[in-house]
C-alpha cells in the first residue's frame, strides 16, 4: 500500500477510482479503455501541478516519505557487488551508517551513507538514522580504506541528525564529526556528497565534504529541522511551516546560495513515486561527476575543495 502525504490527497482519490475502473474492466468484461485513458491523464495533470507548486514544508514532507528510498535501497538499485565493511575498529558497528565497496559502471568506488528503517523494529535497528561517534569513525576509516586504494568516494546523506545522546556525547561524538570534515578536505581521491533525504546540522556535514556535493530535489539542507527552529523560536512546534519558509533550506535555496554545486532532477511525483527512475536518474549524474574529477590532478581536487568551502559564507566588515 502507498502512502500519501496531505496534499497528494487529490491524487490519491483519483488512483483508486482508476483501480476500481480497472477492477470493472476486469470482472463485467466492459471495455473502459477511454475511461483509463482519461483518469490517467488526469492524474497526471494534477500530480505536475501539485509538485510544480511545493512550499518549502511540503519538500521537507517529501523528504521523510516513508516509501522514499534509503540508502541501501540505492546501492542495490545503482551498484553490482556491493561488499559491506563494518565496524570502527574502536567501539562497534553502528547500522545507522552504512558502507562498502561496490561496482559503478566499469569502476569500483566506496560508497557511505546513512540508513532508516521501513518499520518499527528496523527504525529502532538502525536508531532512525541518527549515528553514534562509531558511525562517523566507521565511515572515516571506509574513506581512508579507499584512499589507500585509490578508489572515489560517494556518500549518501539521510539523517535528521547525530545521535544527541548522552552516551554518544561521552564517546565523542562532536571529536568525531570534527575529524570527519578535517580529514575528508585532504583526501587525495574524488569525493561526491548527495542529499537523498534528510540534511541535518553536523549529522549531515560530518560525511558531506566532497568536491561535489549535490542535492536531490526535495530534500533539505540545514543546521536545524524546521520543527526544533519552531520549537526553540514560538515554543511550538506549531509554526513549522514558517520556520521553513524562513530558513530556506531546499536544493533550489542552497543552490542559489551556492551552497551545493548541483540538484538533482527527481521523476514526477517524487522519489518515491518511481525508485528505479531516481536510481538512473541519480547513477548517471555521478557517472558523470566522476568522469569531470578524474581529470584533475588530485593536488589540485584538494585545493579547489577547500577553496570552493571557505568561499562559503557572507563577511561585511
Amino acid at each position: 500500500m502507498r502512502t500519501y502525504l496531505d496534499f497528494e490527497k487529490p491524487i490519491a482519490d483519483l488512483e483508486a477510482r482508476l483501480e476500481e475502473t480497472k477492477r470493472l474492466a476486469q470482472t463485467s468484461n466492459v471495455d473502459v479503455s477511454e475511461a483509463v485513458n482519461i483518469l490517467e491523464q488526469s492524474i497526471d495533470k494534477l500530480r505536475r501541478e501539485i509538485f510544480q507548486n511545493l512550499t518549502r514544508w511540503q519538500r521537507v514532507q517529501l523528504s521523510r516519505h516513508p516509501d522514499r528510498p534509503y540508502t541501501l535501497d540505492y546501492i542495490s538499485l545503482m551498484c553490482d557487488q556491493f561488499i559491506e565493511l563494518h565496524g570502527d575498529r574502536t567501539v562497534r558497528d553502528d547500522p545507522a551508517m552504512v558502507g562498502g565497496f561496490c561496482e559503478l559502471g566499469d569502476q569500483t568506488v566506496m560508497i557511505i551513507g546513512q540508513q532508516k528503517g521501513r518499520n518499527t523494529k528496523q527504525r529502532q535497528h538502525r536508531n532512525f538514522g541518527m549515528p553514534n561517534p562509531e558511525g562517523y569513525r566507521k565511515a572515516l576509516r571506509l574513506m581512508k580504506l579507499a584512499e589507500k586504494f585509490n578508489k572515489p568516494i560517494i556518500t549518501l546523506i539521510d539523517t535528521p541528525g547525530a545521535f544527541p545522546g548522552l552516551e554518544a556525547e561521552e564517546r565523542g561524538q562532536g571529536e568525531a564529526i570534527a575529524r570527519n570534515l578535517k580529514e575528508m578536505f585532504m583526501l587525495t581521491v574524488p569525493v561526491i556528497c548527495i542529499v537523498i533525504g534528510e540534511g541535518a546540522s553536523g549529522g549531515a556535514l560530518g560525511i558531506a565534504i566532497g568536491d561535489r556535493v549535490l542535492m536531490l530535489e526535495n530534500t533539505w539542507y540545514s543546521v536545524i529541522s524546521p520543527e526544533n527552529c519552531s520549537t526553540i523560536l514560538w515554543r511550538s512546534w506549531d509554526f513549522k511551516e514558517q520556520a521553513a519558509e524562513a530558513m530556506k533550506l531546499t536544493a533550489r535555496d542552497m543552490e542559489l546560495y551556492k551552497l551545493v554545486d548541483g540538484i538533482v532532477e527527481e521523476p514526477l511525483g517524487g522519489a518515491h513515486n518511481d525508485h528505479q527512475e531516481m536510481a538512473y536518474l541519480l547513477k548517471k549524474v555521478i557517472l558523470k561527476a566522476l568522469t569531470e574529477l578524474s581529470a584533475i590532478d588530485p593536488h589540485e581536487r584538494i585545493n579547489q575543495r577547500i577553496d570552493k568551502f571557505c568561499s562559503m559564507g557572507v563577511v561585511i566588515e
